[in-house]
């Protein structure tokens, strides 16, 4: 297959790289054609600490992918994170070019560069300038603004930033596999664009995307992306307090964390309807068997109060006060009515929708990834959002490279034409007395 026709995802997260191969759909729909995962190494807290070890984690999953998929990978998009990440929110003014005419989609670039200037520190880059809405000679609330009639356009803007340096050894990584990098995506949106509807971004909804290393927190408002931010803690806090707590290695800890995820079977209870269940039966049922996980350790069996009511529950409680706060700090807490989406690895943690309910008293609901098709059986969890968010981002963007691209060969086509004439005109003028 053509690698022309192909889009590609590489989600770089803490605890698990991911790439995907696909082909866009004419209805919006990603078919994916090519999957692998691979356990990250040389990355803490979403940010790369070692370039050896990160390029070679990424070459693999990588040659993974371009096996399954029966094709090779030029470019790609990639997923940032890591508490580097911020957001401001800015306004641009601009007079449309010809009044008397159409607003085009130049007047619309001008205005959102005029709201990109911004004083930022010479150690952040822009990822991300996200029109939120246009004013056209005072009327609010335009969506596209092109083929309006106005003197004064006006957009508000959100501007998600990256550290350069965390932007540059990503981009270090790429170059030396010999990828290049289509764009440089920030995982909270990209996890929106695989788990969110367009109804829970118009009422005004709020992503929390549980990674490894770091949770992300994208808040949407009128349908369109108010606030990012990155909280540097993650689903492996949550691995390391069981480690931690039971005394036990970190392979088991994330075995008993991710065994406690699965569908719990209800305790059989004592025959005889209406018998109060024996203190014996109360204290066996307290026990959950860890048999069947073949732990070196030995361990048999642990309290279920003790486990999940006492290490569990108080870094999910922290995660989600967390939360609050960045909901707070975002201005935007009453606005939000769709509720708490929560998304990542870390979604599928026993009672991570209970602790959100308990402490951001909002409606919870875990986001599963979807608008995919093909080979997407290992990749429909909360785990893999982001690295279906990316993809999708990245068969969008495709589309709308290529129709500007189209739209721009024909205009420099039209510029040249004018060149040459305008150089004859010239030519005849120097004759001329």
């Amino acid at each position: 297959m053509s690698r022309d026709h192909t889009i590609s995802s590489i989600d770089v997260g803490t605890s698990k790289i991911t790439t995907l191969v696909g082909t866009q759909l004419e209805d919006g729909i990603v078919n994916v054609l090519g999957v692998s995962t691979v356990t990250s190494r040389g990355l803490r807290k979403g940010q790369v600490v070692n370039i050896e070890e990160a390029t070679s984690t990424i070459s693999a999953a990588l040659e993974a992918a371009e096996r399954m998929a029966g094709t090779t990978i030029g470019s790609a998009f990639v997923s940032i994170g890591g508490n580097h990440i911020a957001s401001i929110n800015s306004h641009g003014v601009v007079a449309v070019a010809e009044p008397d005419k159409e607003i085009t989609q130049n007047d619309v670039g001008r205005v959102i560069d005029a709201a990109k200037a911004v004083q930022l520190p010479t150690s952040r880059e822009i990822l991300h300038v996200l029109p939120r809405g246009f004013t056209v000679d005072g009327q609010e609330g335009i969506v596209d603004p092109v083929g309006m009639t106005g003197v004064r356009l006006e957009v508000d803007t959100h501007m998600v930033t990256g550290g350069s340096t965390a932007i540059r050894n990503l981009h270090k990584c790429m170059g030396e596999l010999g990828v290049d990098v289509g764009g440089i995506v920030f995982g909270g949106l990209a996890s929106a664009f695989a788990t969110l509807s367009d109804t829970e971004k118009e009422l005004g909804v709020v992503l929390v995307d549980i990674g490894g290393g770091t949770t992300d927190v994208a808040i949407f408002i009128d349908g369109a992306l108010s606030y990012s931010s990155v909280i540097p803690i993650g689903a492996i806090n949550i691995t390391k307090d069981i480690a931690a707590g039971l005394r036990i290695s970190l392979e088991s800890a994330e075995k008993i964390k991710l065994m406690l995820g699965l569908p719990q079977k209800l305790p059989v209870l004592p025959e005889g309807d209406g018998q109060p269940v024996s203190k014996k039966h109360e204290e066996k049922s307290d026990e959950i068997d860890l048999s069947g996980l073949g732990l070196p350790e030995e361990l048999r069996s642990v309290s279920k109060k003790t486990l999940i009511d006492g290490i569990v529950r108080p870094r999910l409680n922290e995660i989600c006060t967390m939360v609050g706060l960045e909901i707070k700090r975002s201005g935007f807490g009453g606005l939000t009515p769709s509720g708490i989406v929560i998304t990542g690895g870390g979604a599928m943690t026993i009672g991570a929708t209970d602790s959100a309910r308990r402490n951001l008293a909002m409606p919870v609901r875990i986001g599963m990834p979807g608008k995919i098709t093909g080979l997407i059986d290992e990749i429909t969890t909360p785990a893999y959002a982001a690295s279906v968010g990316l993809l999708i981002y990245a068969g969008k963007a495709m589309k709308m490279d290529s129709g500007i691209g189209a739209s721009l060969g024909r205009m420099t086509q039209r510029i040249q034409i004018k060149g040459i004439a305008g150089k004859v005109i010239d030519l005849v003028k120097s004759f001329m007395p």
